[in-house]
């Protein structure tokens, strides 16, 4: 399914191959028309002025690109074009998201929609809603026109603030913009990385467990699993989430935002954060 390269923008300017592109410009309106090329992305968090992990998140797009096509990525360049964007259009942008958008012919980068979640939110956790989905070539980061339909869809019918995914036989791996982690006592689950993007975030949060005492276990729990299981407690991880609580799947309920290993975590986390921004003001 052909997808636009330009999607949820904020702003009205974007950099088009180091070009600046203002809004409903006719070059604009060609990007929000859907192309058959394939589309490798990379939405990089933006917190006081620094893009976090930009390194890690360039590294990324190199693999996903030399997964399908392989064609030469300049990261240097995408690294100064990023921060030149970002210093230039809007040096007073402290919190948010930019997303940088690759093909064999361009490079867009743009400010674009942020769900930054509430402080409620890491408080008491949140609602999430399950969708069947088995996800293709996950480690590869492409826009799937397919994917974010079913993705939509979901969200407008359940009204939850993040998905989780199960595969065909019913085994929670993923959430659909986040990485999923399941807690039981001191020890951590998560799904094989076959199975899931390999999230920015996810590496720290690795760091960050063993730092709070916990060990990583690599396996996957149906919701009926679950449901059974004592204790059990949920979060997911992203770029824009952090380490964020699961207070409920459809109508199952979690006591999570209370668990104290994924406090610990994410105490951990954010400490990894700001000792990153510190290094680089």
């Amino acid at each position: 399914m052909a997808y636009p390269l330009l999607e949820s923008p904020v702003g009205r300017v974007f950099y088009l191959n180091g070009d600046l592109i203002e809004d409903g410009s006719v070059k604009a309106e060609e990007l929000r028309v859907p192309t058959d090329l394939v589309t490798y992305y990379e939405t990089v968090r933006i917190k006081d002025g620094v893009l976090l992990y930009l390194e890690d998140h360039l590294a990324r797009l190199t693999k996903s690109v030399k997964g399908i096509e392989d064609f030469p990525v300049d990261t240097d360049l995408i690294e100064r074009q990023a921060y030149k964007f970002l210093h230039e259009q809007y040096p007073d942008f402290k919190e948010g998201n930019l997303r940088i958008v690759l093909t064999k012919n361009d490079m867009l980068i743009h400010i674009c929609e942020a769900n930054i979640p509430s402080k409620e939110h890491f408080e008491n956790g949140i609602k999430a809603s399950l969708l069947k989905w088995d996800r293709v070539d996950p480690n590869i980061k492409v826009f799937r026109g397919d994917y974010k339909k079913a993705v939509a869809d979901a969200f407008s019918k359940s009204g939850a603030y993040e998905l989780v995914l199960a595969d065909s036989n019913d085994k929670l791996y993923e959430g659909s913009k986040s990485n999923l982690f399941v807690v039981i006592g001191n020890k951590v689950y998560s799904a094989p990385d076959n199975k899931i993007l390999l999230g920015i975030t996810r590496s720290r949060v690795m760091s960050s467990l063993a730092k709070a005492g916990g060990e990583l276990v690599i396996d996957m729990f149906t919701m009926e699993e679950l449901k059974e299981t004592k204790g059990a407690a949920l979060f997911v991880s992203s770029t824009p989430f952090d380490i964020l609580p699961i207070r409920s799947v459809d109508d199952v309920l979690f006591d999570s935002a209370k668990d104290p290993l994924i406090r610990n975590i994410s105490r951990c986390y954010l400490d990894q954060i700001a000792k990153y921004i510190n290094e680089r003001r």
